[in-house]
């Protein structure tokens, strides 16, 4: 498993009876979490003196409950810093077990401008290492963009809210990358990716973190089950000649990291490479356990 063990301003403090309370900062939340199905003692104070509690309805959905908890807040990782709002469906604009993949982009462009650098590959206008161009599909409130842009990447930033893309724009300026070459599309993103084919363009690195079930701007429908494959497909077609990496998270309960393996193995197989997955998690103060947290895929040129 893959951890995100390198936060100082969140923590899993505990988990229990279907919730997990955590640390963002200063503030302590206690959200619903469909991986934790034991009732262990709840020894820690923060259960009984939180700021925020989202309940679930037996309905479906649910609600906030908030206990001195500002509208707005923010926490840092790294160099990055993040604005943080409750809203709907527990959610407060970050998944912070994705830390463990910014890193390991980050790592892979870095390594990779170096290479270019020594071997003379750079742009003869700025004088600088050839760019290396990620597309970061599906992309939320822009953690991997941030990290990526961050790490000496020029990014392509899609998402199909506005609002997401707004809130990924006010991270970028908090975390002071407002001048980073990123360009930021509010667009359907496999539309997007269609255009792109057709003109041509090509990106060393692709993220994509594709939701469960999802309706696009026409009522489409995505199933990750059934859209998956061909969307991989799709994108393996934006890949440059000397592609870096791609790679696939999901939050599918049933698709095994074997699946993603598969995937990538069968549609990058002419790019040679390894492929790599794994369940990604985050660890439980109280006791030293792991909460998992998703899937991810990841092929790789080298390393």
């Amino acid at each position: 498993m893959w951890l995100a063990d390198n936060w100082k301003d969140y923590e899993v403090l505990d988990t229990s009876s279907g919730e997990k309370l955590e640390r963002w900062g200063n503030y302590l939340l206690i959200r619903p979490d469909p991986q934790v199905i034991w009732n262990t003692d709840k020894r820690a104070r923060g259960w009984k003196k939180c700021n925020g509690h989202y309940h679930r309805s037996n309905k479906g959905g649910g609600e906030w409950e908030f206990f001195d908890l500002p509208e707005q807040w923010q926490i840092r990782y790294r160099d990055l810093t993040f604005n943080l709002k409750p809203f709907s469906f527990k959610h407060t604009g970050l998944f912070p077990e994705q830390a463990v993949n910014w890193d390991w982009c980050s790592d892979m462009i870095r390594t990779e401008l170096k290479r270019r650098a020594e071997e003379g590959k750079v742009d003869p206008q700025t004088g600088k290492p050839e760019p290396v161009r990620i597309l970061n599909l599906f992309a939320y409130t822009g953690g991997a963009t941030l990290s990526a842009a961050a790490a000496g990447a020029h990014v392509t930033h899609v998402d199909a809210s506005k609002g997401m893309v707004t809130w990924a724009r006010e991270n970028a300026e908090s975390s002071g990358l407002s001048g980073y070459p990123i360009r930021w599309l509010v667009d359907d993103c496999t539309k997007f990716v269609e255009r792109e084919i057709r003109r041509g363009h090509h990106y060393d690195g692709i993220i994509m973190d594709p939701p469960s079930y999802g309706r696009g701007p026409k009522g489409e429908i995505w199933k990750m089950e059934e859209n998956i494959y061909p969307f991989v497909e799709l994108c393996a077609k934006l890949l440059s000649e000397n592609a870096l990496f791609c790679l696939i998270n999901s939050y599918t309960t049933g698709l095994a990291p074997a699946v993603l393996t598969y995937i990538l193995s069968t549609v990058l197989k002419d790019w040679g490479g390894r492929v790599e997955s794994s369940e990604i998690g985050l660890p439980v103060t109280s006791t030293g356990l792991v909460l998992p947290c998703g899937s991810s895929g990841r092929w790789m040129a080298r390393g």
